[in-house]
């Protein structure tokens, strides 16, 4: 649903509260924007932190994704520094997770919120929950002067030498001027996902029927998700992706079904996602609870997301584009921030018959350059995150969340490094510098050597 306003309203003119203590200011606070306000505010910027609901994490937390994506290349660790830290931290808190474990590992999202505190309040970066980006202000220089920002005390200006946009949306960059794309080449975006647990559950059952894809994981063609499909009985339930772990004693979190023509840069659609999410919710319980019901019998809905699960909108265009030959090659770069090996999960647009995947082998990744981040046209601004300069397909792989961590970090120190030493300017950096700095937190980050641009292994294709 598009909620069209036709007509135009003019504010009056009047003063509202400003500040302008700020060297770096963060637009977002998941993962990429809690590690680049950490990051930032841990080379010594005056850093604030908007976010606009009531905590951190974004798809970990107020989204409910009760898993994260793999870590490792399937041989090692490859995102370090802050981001393997927030790993470990989680884990901590989760006997049930093997401390040598680093793939899939499930997320107990109240506990992931006070990893997050701990991280940015840690570093001294400041916070401010409850608080939206409602307009950005340019100046001639072409960089974006003045961020107003809305909550309970009302408008208020925001002035920095640095803007990290780490919304998933792209919206600081978009609102000033920055060019985008959305979607695929039809402008088709991948799916949303309402995430939901339930409590109630009965462990035993749980693990030894139904887990590690057996029972009613999708990837198994015996799972019982067909058996309700075919049933008919619960029509909300619109296909077999069924993604499930447990989050802790009798809880399990499910990453469940999807939900078409959702658009978050549109709060009509958005609003209407969250509504049929919790019904479909209410609809796996009760379908879990029939075809499952040693684990699921007495099963009780105990949570849905506050945010529905987005996937892709906006992409940014930025001073380097990152594309599907890149990933197929295994490409490395001279001004690399991180390394990704996760697949790409393309899930499948409206009216397609099945999802987009590719796969590397052992030890495999592509690098992610520094110009991926920095988008053409706008000075003092960097993106971090989904929404980074990327095709439609490489943007399936470079959304999750692990990546995510890594690209927060590298864009806080970078705005840090830009703010002190470069006059703000994102573009004038010393990449080599932003390496070692990265390197010396911890950063998986190769040795540049341009013999490693070609390909040394076939890449796996399939449909899952």
């Amino acid at each position: 649903m598009e909620i069209i306003l036709m007509n135009a309203y003019t504010l009056k003119s009047r003063p509202i509260p400003f500040s302008d203590d700020w060297d770096v200011i963060v637009a977002g606070g998941g993962p990429s924007g809690s590690t680049a306000a950490a990051a930032a505010a841990r080379e010594g910027a005056r850093t604030l932190l908007i976010e606009s609901s009531g905590a951190l994490g974004g798809s970990g937390t107020s989204a409910l994704v009760p898993a994260w994506c793999p870590f490792s290349d399937k041989e090692k660790v490859i995102y370090r520094g802050m981001a393997e830290k927030v790993l470990e931290k989680c884990k901590a808190g989760m006997p049930h997770v093997r401390r040598e474990d680093v793939d899939w590992i499930p997320i107990d999202a109240e506990r992931l919120k006070r990893v997050y505190d701990d991280l940015v309040t840690g570093s001294g970066a400041k916070l401010l929950f409850n608080t939206v980006l409602s307009a950005v202000e340019r100046d001639e220089q072409g960089g974006v002067s003045t961020l107003i920002l809305s909550n309970k005390q009302g408008l208020s200006a925001y002035q920095a030498k640095v803007y990290i946009d780490c919304t998933g949306d792209a919206d600081l960059a978009a609102w000033a001027g920055a060019e985008f794309h959305k979607g695929n080449e039809n402008g088709e975006l991948m799916p949303a996902t309402h995430c939901f647990i339930l409590s109630n559950v009965d462990d035993f059952a749980y693990r030894h029927l139904y887990q590690s894809g057996a029972g009613i994981f999708s990837g198994n063609p015996k799972s019982r998700i067909y058996d309700i499909l075919k049933s008919g009985k619960y029509p909300l339930i619109p296909d077999a992706h069924l993604c499930n772990n447990s989050v802790g004693p009798g809880a399990v979190g499910f990453n469940a079904g999807h939900i078409w023509n959702v658009d978050n840069t549109d709060p009509g659609s958005v609003s209407e996602a969250l509504v049929l999410g919790r019904k479909m919710a209410a609809q796996y319980r009760d379908a879990l609870a029939e075809y499952c019901p040693e684990a699921f019998g007495n099963a009780f809905l105990s949570v849905t997301g506050s945010q529905v699960g987005i996937r892709e909108t906006r992409r940014i265009v930025g001073e380097y584009t990152l594309t599907l030959a890149d990933y197929l090659g295994r490409r490395s770069f001279a001004d690399e921030i991180c390394r990704n090996s996760y697949f790409i999960d393309v899930h499948q647009r409206l009216g397609a018959v099945e999802k987009e995947a590719y796969h590397y082998g052992p030890g495999e990744s592509h690098g992610i350059p520094y110009r991926c981040l920095v988008p053409k046209g706008l000075r003092n601004v960097l993106v971090a995150g989904r929404p980074i300069s990327c095709d439609a397909t490489v943007q399936g792989s470079v959304r999750v969340m692990p990546v995510c961590l890594a690209m927060g970090e590298a864009a806080g120190i970078a705005a840090a490094h830009s703010a002190r030493l470069h006059e703000g300017d994102v573009h004038t950096i010393d990449t080599d510098r932003l390496r070692e700095r990265l390197k010396s937190e911890g950063a998986y980050l190769p040795t540049y050597d341009d013999r490693a641009n070609t390909p040394n292994a076939e890449v796996t294709s399939s449909s899952q």
